[in-house]
């Protein structure tokens, strides 16, 4: 079955787009008025369906580690708090909303498949099936809404981003998490680079096309930054492994575990994040934007 392919940019509807000369296996095109790169092939919605039904990994691993993370994060959030509600688009398995409800938050989230909104459901979390922009949330008003590694599966997110606009409430924050298309390991792998994946990733963002993105649909920019690099990817990436991404034996869990143990080690971690950030390189962008 062949794709359709767009013929105008998917974040600022421009009509020039040129390949992506080193990119052509992945049929990559970049648009000539905002610079964003994306995939021009547009997946059919069985593609789509029978990809996230079958062959997305969605891991049931929950790193302690990661769990600090996302407490970290929520600690952020605290301020924002009035309405009590908080939205996970993409939720996965609903680990962030587990602990977001642990400590008082109103939890909801979004997913498109069956198995994954039974799974929530079954851990008491309050789900909705299908698109952002598809799903009545009723009276429903969030303080913040979360698209962790979810805006690269969109071929769509200026309609993510009007949904989003309808229903969070004014000074509400988005925050999310994507890969960043200029990072250190994209450069040294160009194709090879196993993020530049269809259909699973449709766009690829950079600090510069993230914060177009949101400034130009009713959104605030906050802070864009980015950090990480991931062996894990490198070693996938050029065929020396097949470890899962998120797992409790992948080489990124182990040098994680490995820093968290040492405070030399973490001091060294955020130098170095301070570098990939401030040379804009780092594996993920991570941002935070604000409806005024």
């Amino acid at each position: 079955m062949t794709a359709n392919q767009h013929t105008k940019c998917i974040i600022c509807n421009g009509s020039e787009l040129t390949t992506l000369e080193n990119y052509k296996k992945h049929n990559l095109c970049k648009c000539s008025s905002c610079g964003f790169i994306f995939m021009k092939d547009i997946p059919h919605a069985d593609t789509l369906n029978e990809y996230y039904s079958n062959n997305y990994e969605r891991t049931s691993y929950l790193s302690p580690i990661t769990i600090c993370r996302y407490h970290e994060i929520l600690d952020q959030f605290e301020p924002l708090k009035k309405t009590g509600n908080i939205l996970d688009v993409g939720a996965g398995y609903g680990f962030f909303l587990e602990i977001a409800r642990q400590r008082g938050w109103n939890v909801y989230g979004t997913e498109l498949t069956n198995e994954a909104v039974n799974y929530c459901t079954e851990k008491g979390l309050t789900m909705f099936k299908g698109e952002l922009q598809n799903i009545d949330f009723g009276e429903l008003e969030f303080d913040v809404v979360l698209f962790i590694e979810v805006i690269e599966h969109l071929n769509n997110p200026v309609d993510y981003l009007t949904k989003t606009n309808e229903i969070l409430r004014h000074g509400g924050m988005i925050y999310l998490t994507t890969p960043n298309f200029n990072s250190y390991l994209r450069y040294r792998l160009k194709e090879n680079y196993n993020v530049i994946e269809y259909p699973n990733h449709l766009g690829y963002f950079t600090k510069k096309t993230l914060n177009k993105l949101f400034t130009e649909n009713g959104f605030r920019t906050l802070n864009i930054r980015t950090t990480g690099y991931s062996l894990t990817r490198l070693r996938t990436s050029k065929g020396k492994s097949d470890q899962k991404f998120v797992s409790e034996t992948s080489d990124d869990e182990m040098v994680r575990y490995r820093i968290e143990r040492n405070k030399t080690l973490r001091l060294g971690k955020r130098m170095a994040n301070g570098l990939l950030n401030l040379f804009k390189i780092g594996d993920t962008l991570k941002a935070s934007f604000i409806k005024d």
